[in-house]
């Protein structure tokens, strides 16, 4: 079934390209756009350093805090305070480079993937909040109730899934630290940063070209098309609630909720960092919590 969905969908694309050359030019630009001059200066940057970082012994624990408060090894803290501020999907990308170096357990690693991966506070601050919600919304407001939803899901799955898995297993990395150095550790880790955005970019234009065919036959109230495009594409549903003829405060709900989950275009992105060992359930299982848990949060303080 998932197989004859695949192949429906995709033949669907090719005769939107076909039949709409024009607004499919378009999303691919705009597709392309985004992942050119935003994602490609922001994100590969950080690849590469972190890559580095990776494969060194500079991760060394600092401090009892972060076992104690988050139940994490100090690869695992590296990988939650810099996911914090790089945004997707960072977190998943420095989680699963972290567990092919052997450097955290499987477990440790599926349970970061519950609350690492998350949009950035730069985002969340220019793009939600002074460009989608119009600026209208404190930062701190916007930025704590995301924070805290994470949090209380952080705290569901460490005391539910990751305790009852007492059992570590370790990924043997297949290539040792001194083999890396001999090789040239840069070289290595820039080609793979740039393996990583290509597949970013492959992803980002075809979910946009996904969510133009939508938008061309979208037929029911217009309201319920920028719903579903954010469900897809976070950046373009959120772009939509200007649109959207929406009171302020549902297009606050909408807006951090979109963003809590992320859509599916950033599940997709993650699933292609993680590698063929480690699951994309719990982190598609943290998602949906995360985007109830902050409809809850929203619903209570606005």
């Amino acid at each position: 079934m998932k197989k004859k969905i695949i192949l429906l969908s995709v033949i669907l694309l090719l005769l939107f390209l076909l039949c709409y050359p024009a607004e499919a030019l378009a999303a691919a630009r705009n597709g392309l756009k985004l992942w050119l001059e935003t994602l490609l200066p922001t994100l590969l940057p950080f690849m590469i350093l972190t890559g580095i970082l990776v494969h060194t012994e500079i991760l060394q624990p600092t401090a009892p805090f972060f076992k104690v408060v988050f139940g994490l090894s100090p690869g695992g803290a590296y990988v939650f305070l810099l996911g914090l501020l790089t945004g997707y999907p960072m977190g998943a990308k420095l989680t699963a480079d972290l567990y092919y170096a052997g450097k955290i357990s499987r477990q440790e690693a599926e349970y970061l993937l519950t609350f690492c991966n998350n949009p950035s506070p730069a985002f969340l601050i220019t793009y939600v909040g002074h460009i989608c919600l119009e600026g209208k919304l404190h930062i701190g407001f916007l930025v704590g109730i995301l924070f805290l939803s994470d949090m209380i899901c952080m705290c569901f799955f460490r005391f539910t899934f990751y305790r009852k898995n007492s059992l570590l297993s370790f990924c043997t990395p297949k290539t040792s630290e001194q083999e890396y150095t001999s090789a040239g550790l840069l070289d290595f880790v820039i080609m793979n940063s740039f393996e990583t955005m290509a597949k970013l970019g492959g992803y980002i234009l075809m979910f946009s070209i996904l969510s133009a065919a939508i938008s061309h036959f979208w037929y029911l109230p217009a309201q319920g098309k920028y719903i579903l495009l954010g469900l897809i594409e976070v950046t373009t549903g959120l772009h939509g609630l200007l649109l959207s003829g929406f009171s302020y405060s549902l297009r606050v709900l909408l807006a951090l909720c979109m963003s809590a989950f992320g859509g599916f275009c950033i599940m997709a992105q993650t699933k292609s960092v993680l590698g063929k060992e480690l699951s994309l359930h719990p982190y598609a299982s943290a998602k949906c919590m995360n985007a109830a848990v902050t409809a809850a949060l929203i619903l209570i303080f606005l």
